[in-house]
């Protein structure tokens, strides 16, 4: 039918930038478009992104990342996930990235993970 690397995705909240992570059920996802409230547009769920870091988190390349839904960034496997985080495959560190850093590029799996 297609590839599969990009979803039709219709959101039913705040509005999302291009360039946002996205929770879909339990995959994670990039924006390719932006998605006002009530709109449905574009979200890759497999591909190598800039995303959002917790600061203090300290990232190897290989390591599978928690998206914190609160801070609205990744955090190294290490943290406890609190309610609505993703844990497991859905994103996997591209780079190492120690404490300060803000930001890194992250391997979007498409891969199912677990939403606490």
């Amino acid at each position: 039918v297609q590839p599969g690397k990009v979803l039709q995705y219709t959101n039913a909240g705040s509005a999302i930038a291009a360039g946002d992570v996205v929770v879909i059920g339990n995959i994670l996802g990039v924006a390719l478009v932006d998605i006002a409230n009530g709109d449905t547009g574009s979200v890759m769920i497999e591909g190598v992104f800039s995303a959002p870091k917790v600061s203090g988190a300290v990232i190897t390349v290989g390591q599978s990342l928690t998206w914190d839904v609160s801070a609205g960034a990744f955090d190294d496997n290490a943290a406890t996930p609190a309610s609505g985080d993703v844990t497991g495959p859905p994103a996997v560190a591209f780079e190492s990235a120690g404490s300060g850093v803000t930001s890194l590029a992250v391997k979007f799996t498409g891969v199912p993970g677990t939403v606490t």
